[in-house]
């Protein structure tokens, strides 16, 4: 089967290559650079939800695919020769006030993985932090990696399966047999006899929902953080406010701000000021600290804040993988093997059902 996928962030670029290693002939299409938007931005936290109430579906959906993470990392990285620069430092979570102390403290009571930490075992784990800190848990099984290096790893490997990884090259209209797609045009030239079509576009993809006929609301969502030159952090740490994560080579990552401001894609000095204050509230020792870098990224955001991923309401062979926010990164094994699966064996996973594109179609 062909399948167009249009998006090349860490979504597209892992259902391209699930789909390559089902079986299936993956042609993805990036407007821009691979890893180019949110992906490229993003700190590439890969944690458990704390969550014990709330949106159940959603924390099965984050579990599994946290537990892909090992085994896809590493044939993604054989396959490519990529090292996406995954490491597990393990994650401070802190509270400032009693209230959130307690949170803390009941979550570590039912989850074996959250370790609630007494102040002095806190100064053991992390000597810079603030001495104001009213509550603390730890787990030590918390990882990141390089966003951008895993969606470029899929890709490459996606590439060296048979894949057609067409960058720069943009998606600009449709062929249509009634309420199926079958080819679409690009600036770079037809593409045409294809078996379905996989919008992964982020932010983009509601603008691409409009010439199927239906909009799909896939709102941006800006997200700013910057960097220290800094090894004052042994741990990521997660406040209250925002979050640290120290990176390969003596940088320290700080974000995220989340603001809903359209697709202004840019930095402002109130958004990394506030980044600054809340890092230094944290760790007492950045106030000292210069601001090695700062960028901004457009997460793709939905009405009710959780992904979309399914077939496409009216259309027999569209399918969609967006929406994901805050949770890209960590979403990007299961979605990758969930729409595969859907997509060339037509079989939807019982855990894709409450993400289903259905639930906002008129």
């Amino acid at each position: 089967m062909r399948i167009v996928i249009a998006g090349g962030g860490v979504i597209g670029c892992s259902i391209a290559w699930h789909v390559q290693k089902a079986g299936g002939e993956a042609i993805l299409l990036e407007r821009g650079e691979i890893a180019g938007e949110a992906t490229g931005a993003s700190a590439g936290m890969l944690i458990a939800p704390i969550e014990d109430t709330g949106n159940r579906a959603f924390n099965v959906l984050r579990r599994a695919s946290l537990e892909m993470f090992p085994s896809v990392i590493q044939e993604i990285e054989e396959a490519s020769g990529i090292d996406v620069e995954y490491k597990v430092p393990g994650m401070i979570r802190t509270a400032r006030s009693p209230k959130a102390a307690r949170a803390l403290h009941d979550a570590a009571d039912k989850r074996p993985d959250l370790e609630w930490v007494e102040p002095r075992v806190l100064r053991e784990l992390e000597p810079s932090l603030t001495h104001d800190i009213a509550g603390a848990t730890y787990s030590e099984d918390d990882a990141d990696l390089n966003a951008g290096r895993l969606a470029n790893a899929f890709v490459v490997a996606a590439e060296r399966a048979g894949a057609d990884i067409r960058r720069r090259t943009m998606f600009t209209g449709l062929k249509k047999d009634g309420r199926r797609i079958d080819g679409v045009s690009a600036n770079s030239g037809d593409i045409a006899d294809i078996d379905a079509v996989i919008l992964a576009a982020g932010p983009w993809t509601e603008a691409l929902t409009m010439r199927m006929g239906a909009k799909l609301p896939s709102p941006p969502m800006r997200g700013q953080m910057i960097a220290y030159r800094s090894k004052s952090v042994r741990h990521a740490i997660w406040g209250e406010d925002g979050y640290l994560v120290p990176k390969p080579r003596g940088y320290l990552w700080v974000g995220a701000t989340v603001e809903d401001v359209g697709f202004r894609k840019k930095t402002t000095e109130r958004g990394l000021a506030g980044l600054q204050r809340m890092a230094a509230d944290l760790v007492p020792r950045l106030r000292r600290a210069s601001v090695s870098s700062s960028w901004a990224g457009l997460r793709p955001g939905s009405p009710d804040g959780m992904p979309v991923i399914g077939r496409f309401p009216g259309k027999k062979n569209v399918f969609l993988a967006t929406g994901h926010f805050r949770n890209g990164v960590l979403l990007a094994p299961v979605t990758g093997a969930l729409v595969a699966d859907l997509v060339l064996n037509g079989r939807t996973d019982r855990r894709l059902s409450p993400f289903s594109p259905q639930r906002f179609a008129r």
